[in-house]
């Protein structure tokens, strides 16, 4: 996780992004509206791929997802965990990432010489904006959350001033050939 510092006003951060697809994010969704309001209008349920300490020179980064070769990226999650001294709550992803750190990897070609492993997560209730209770985690553990996720679709996002995250750019992933 990040730390929690506050953005100066003119500033803009980057990152690619991973959203789930409408289709299965219903029910995440609805618990990041009713316990999260803040992050959840500010950008849609989501794995972040790369951060944006990590794209720079971004040029480079366009090229390489460009010229990507790698299938969509299915990854398996866990039941929902706290974190930030109980105050977020995320859903990890479990198992063998060999796939997401590949992709990382591909992108960050040229651009990275040793990419550090980052670990997929939905983040469910963010400390920054939120704060989970015990009856809080307690609703949400009851939920059945989607357990494996395919990720499609490669977004470069941008976030000016602290504001709501837009695509910038798409790029999609060839679907997964069983």
């Amino acid at each position: 996780m990040t730390p929690n510092l506050p953005l100066p006003l003119t500033q803009k951060r980057i990152q690619l992004t991973l959203f789930l697809h409408p289709d299965i994010s219903t029910t995440i969704e609805q618990v990041r509206e009713r316990f999260n309001p803040a992050q959840f209008e500010l950008i849609a349920a989501h794995v972040t791929l790369c951060r944006e300490d990590e794209l720079e020179p971004l040029d480079r980064v366009l090229r390489n997802l460009e010229q990507l070769e790698i299938e969509s990226v299915c990854i398996d999650f866990g039941p929902p965990v706290r974190f930030s001294e109980g105050k977020g709550v995320f859903i990890p992803a479990l198992g063998d990432q060999t796939s997401f750190q590949d992709l990382r990897k591909a992108i960050l070609q040229g651009v990275v010489e040793n990419p550090r492993v980052q670990e997929p997560h939905i983040t469910l209730l963010h400390p920054r904006n939120s704060e989970c209770t015990d009856s809080i985690f307690a609703e949400i553990e009851k939920l059945e959350l989607p357990r494996t996720i395919e990720f499609g679709k490669i977004c470069l996002i941008e976030q000016a001033a602290g504001g709501k995250w837009k695509v910038l750019k798409a790029f999609d992933l060839p679907t997964r050939t069983v």
